[in-house]
């Protein structure tokens, strides 16, 4: 028997009115979140047309087999980044004047797979073995109003096309809960001399995946508990009116314990690096993730959160690498520091949901520049007054002074909890010689962790 996809009714109304414009199809995202049973459907967005180079040039007409997979792809990179955890490009949908044949069908399958391919390149985690692999393809035939929905294990090259139900249910945004919590990084990532032929971006990121371990193996306080992974998150919860719980959205604070030390069971030595510089990533970030209220379990709920602290560190560090290449910003002579500030989060409901997708917005962007862009890319209408600010940048923490610098731990609690003023700084430190990489394994009766979040 085939998956069977729950999908918001408003996304069938968005489907129903995308208009063809004389093109042969129009393609685009299903964006929600899977279950064992199920997967949830709670958004689509068509993907944006290319830009032709030569305006004067009047675009050739598409034929069904020329889905532009390198676009589509690139599409799906950028909604990705806009998904807090729990959220996940679960598929493509595809419209058209007429019903497809095979040709057609094997360009969707390539579609799914070089999608998942691209999107699996920056992340920090992998999926388990007991989570959902199929990926879904949904064909919709304008003229006869036909579906066709398919699914394709993503993670075997050689799977065939399984056939999947497809059912709109009213109301399926508006039941999710949401877990938040904010995290305190301070990374310390040396350049060994050995790398220097790695990019300074490849760096950063085998040093972040060391980092994704402490979060991985941390412990996850709900509303100040420690929850055994197979109870239900909403267990002492308030019930509806009805005696249902699951009626209604609850809002939980998540806190992170990592691990100080490695245990007795992992003793190492010191060894000691050459290192011809070093990255610093020090800030705090805002954490969000999304639960489907069908009787949701506290695995589901932490791993969400878990992989929304590594996908918007990471997120962000792609986004500065990026920016720095496209403005060709100079680097720093020999023995000087870099200091950059890392884009902030803002977030902004899906319209008629209480489900929020997220942006990233550097300091000199307007609020207008940010609405455009998740116009753009989910093809949504945003309004400026609808945009969260989850952090605000504090220029006052941007400067080599060591005084300055130690401002970004400062955590008091007079300052306000919305915003955040916490700017997640990145400084690249050339040439600093030799530096100790501590790798000792201290032998302790019991395990030492520290408080990742407020």
């Amino acid at each position: 028997m085939g998956r069977t996809y729950i999908v918001e009714e408003t996304v069938g109304q968005y489907l129903s009115n995308l208009n063809l414009q004389g093109k042969s199809f129009v393609s685009g995202l299903l964006i929600g979140q899977c279950s064992s049973q199920k997967d949830y459907v709670v958004l689509a967005t068509r993907t944006p047309p290319r830009e032709e180079k030569n305006e004067n040039l009047e675009p050739p007409r598409e034929k069904l087999g020329d889905v532009d997979e390198e676009w589509a792809t690139e599409h799906a990179k950028q909604v990705s980044r806009m998904l807090p955890g729990g959220l996940l490009v679960l598929g493509v949908f595809i419209i058209t004047t007429l019903e497809m044949g095979n040709d057609f069908q094997n360009a969707l399958r390539r579609l799914l797979f070089a999608m998942e391919k691209s999107m699996s390149k920056k992340r920090l985690w992998n999926f388990t073995e007991e989570e959902v692999s199929d990926r879904v393809a949904l064909h919709i035939c304008s003229s006869t109003k036909k579906i066709f929905c398919r699914t394709y294990d993503i993670h075997d090259p050689k799977s065939s096309a399984k056939p999947a139900d497809w059912k709109y249910q009213n109301g399926l945004s508006t039941s999710w809960h949401s877990l938040e919590c904010t995290v305190h990084i301070n990374i310390h990532i040396p350049l060994s001399a050995t790398s220097v032929s790695y990019t300074l971006e490849k760096n950063t990121k085998n040093g972040l995946a060391r980092w994704a371990k402490q979060i991985e193996n941390g412990v996850y306080l709900i509303n100040g508990q420690v929850k055994a992974e197979d109870c239900d998150l909403l267990e002492g919860q308030k019930k509806s009116s009805r005696g249902n719980a699951q009626a209604i959205s609850h809002s939980f604070d998540v806190r992170v314990l990592t691990q100080l030390h490695l245990n007795s069971d992992h003793r190492s030595t010191a060894t000691v690096q050459v290192c011809s510089g070093s990255v610093n990533l020090k800030g705090a970030v805002r954490c969000r993730a999304y639960i489907q209220s069908n009787k949701p379990k506290v695995k589901e709920a932490v791993q969400a959160v878990k992989r929304d602290i590594l996908n918007t560190v990471a997120d962000r560090c792609e986004i500065l690498f990026e920016d720095l290449l496209l403005n060709e910003i100079p680097e720093k002579k020999d023995s000087e520091k870099e200091f950059h500030i890392l884009p902030h989060r803002v977030f902004a409901p899906i319209p008629g949901s209480t489900v929020m997708l997220c942006d990233y917005k550097f300091g000199d962007e307007s609020a207008e520049e940010i609405r455009d862009h998740f116009i753009e890319m989910l093809d949504h209408r945003i309004q400026i007054e609808d945009l969260e600010i989850a952090e605000e940048i504090d220029t006052a923490c941007i400067s080599s002074s060591m005084n300055n610098e130690a401002s970004l731990d400062n955590t008091d609690d007079e300052q306000p909890k919305e915003p955040i003023k916490t700017a997640i700084v990145l400084k690249i430190h050339q040439n600093i010689g030799v530096i100790a990489a501590f790798a000792v394994g201290i032998l302790a009766a019991g395990i030492s962790f520290h408080y990742f979040s407020d």
